[in-house]
């Protein structure tokens, strides 16, 4: 064994013990105070409030009409959950 998987072994010795150590169990507190935190507050979720198109023609003949721009907003995967 080398030296140098000794020092590696050993400082990775108390990530790996803390690691085994149990979390402790949240109380209903506790979650809903994280529920709170996580959760969008109002005004965070502005984007569900635009008619989104799914038809990129569509969306080209709107915008052009009303002489405005077209985000794109392309992924793998259908970006409404449309699969």
């Amino acid at each position: 064994m080398s030296a140098r998987f000794l020092r590696i072994a050993l400082a990775m010795l108390p990530v790996l013990a803390a690691a085994g150590v149990a979390a402790e169990k949240l109380t209903p507190e506790q979650f809903a105070k994280a529920r709170s935190v996580i959760r969008p507050q109002d005004g965070e979720d502005k984007w569900e409030q635009i008619a989104w198109r799914t038809n990129l023609w569509d969306a080209r003949t709107e915008a052009a009409a009303a002489g405005k721009p077209i985000l794109l907003w392309e992924m793998d995967g259908h970006p409404l959950g449309c699969v």
